[in-house]
């Protein structure tokens, strides 16, 4: 069964609290906060001030994407904003294995994330120091995106380099993520799926996301 994370990005931000008790209310498992600086990628979202204040309103797992440059400057600030789990980005980080062990030191568990041209074998140096690996399904910046079908080659060998390294990364798949390839995702080796305009575009978002939990 997959871990479901539910990406506020695709949440009306004039009603995040409203987003985040229905959140609560579901069989979410993570909230999935896309934090974005207008350089790395060409949009901007929210930061620590908002997932401070989201975070009083949930006791579940704060799952933050930084897509920004340079994310080795605020690690610090969004453990005190929050976050549990923090991934940064490869094409980001001049000195990874740095980044990732300052990370972890600071309390919360390591992630990184691989555009959808990086392949996954750029991380073999530091899959033992790796909690989490996003694989971006559609390229990083806007939600609503169609899926990148290349993505499955990707979980394949990633899921190989786990089993041959023996580690126990996480895999999680984020960008166009619906009951059309959560199976077929979870059976190539996926374990965490971010779904955002799926689930915030639904009619019945709490069923919506029930449906992506046990799709198999």
């Amino acid at each position: 069964m997959p871990l479901v994370a539910p990406s506020l990005l695709s949440a009306d931000f004039t009603r995040l609290a409203d987003a985040a008790d229905m959140l609560n209310r579901s069989e979410a498992d993570w909230f999935h906060l896309d934090v974005m600086d207008g350089v790395f990628v060409p949009n901007l979202t929210f930061g620590m001030p908002v997932i401070e204040q989201l975070k009083k309103l949930s006791n579940k797992p704060f799952d933050v994407h930084l897509m920004i440059v340079q994310p080795e400057r605020y690690i610090e600030a969004f453990k005190q904003a929050g976050a549990d789990i923090l991934t940064v980005h490869y094409e980001a980080s001049t000195h990874l294995h740095r980044t990732l062990h300052a990370i972890k030191q600071s309390g919360m568990k390591a992630g990184v994330a691989l555009n959808p041209h990086t392949p996954v074998h750029h991380l073999e140096e530091v899959l033992a120091d790796i909690d989490l690996v996003c694989l971006m399904s559609v390229n990083p910046g806007f939600g609503g995106q169609k899926f990148i079908e290349n993505t499955y080659k990707k979980i394949e060998k990633l899921a190989e380099l786990r089993q041959s390294s023996q580690t126990n990364f996480l895999i999680e798949i984020d960008g166009g993520v619906n009951l059309t390839n959560a199976s077929k995702l979870i059976d190539t080796g996926a374990d965490v799926l971010v779904a955002g305009n799926f689930v915030f575009s639904s009619s019945n978002p709490i069923e919506t996301i029930k449906s992506l939990k046990y799709c198999k």
